[in-house]
């Protein structure tokens, strides 16, 4: 049960512990930040690895976008311009954005979709919380930066 582990880590590196546990979700919310503002579908990565989504299954229709969901594909728009004969019709890339986007647009912005997946990654950064805390314990003694309790 890694709930009753992370407590006694918790008991018996403190400050130490709490601070690992920051920096992962820190981490994670910065790395998840970045995937989203770069228009990655991180909805499909979670179901890849089984976490299921973001949304439960009867939410999912209901995203105040005002259109229908998009598929992450890119189609080409020819523009032509009435100006001049001369002119060359012009190919603008438009590029379609993922259900993530349209979910960070609806939900209050890319910050908020990253915490909430942040959330949902808990399950993941107790495991890393637990494995990295000792060495780290062990290096701030080493240092002198922290003294530990024996």
């Amino acid at each position: 049960m890694a709930g009753g582990r992370f407590r006694e880590l918790i008991k018996k590196y403190g400050k130490v512990a709490v601070g690992v546990h920051l920096s992962v979700s820190a981490i994670s919310i910065t790395g998840l930040y970045v995937a989203i503002k770069n228009n990655v579908d991180v909805e499909s990565l979670f179901e890849k690895v089984h976490m299921g989504s973001i949304l439960p299954k009867n939410d999912k229709e209901k995203i105040p976008t005002g259109s229908t969901p998009v598929e992450s594909e890119v189609s080409f728009v020819m523009e032509e311009s009435t100006a001049s004969d001369n002119q060359l019709p012009v190919v603008v890339e438009e590029k379609k954005s993922s259900r993530t986007a349209e979910l960070a647009a609806s939900s209050g912005g890319a910050l908020a979709l990253a915490v909430l997946c942040n959330k949902a990654l808990f399950p993941i950064r107790v495991p890393i919380t637990i494995a990295l805390t000792p060495p780290i314990s062990r290096f701030l003694a080493r240092r002198k930066i922290y003294k530990t309790g024996k």
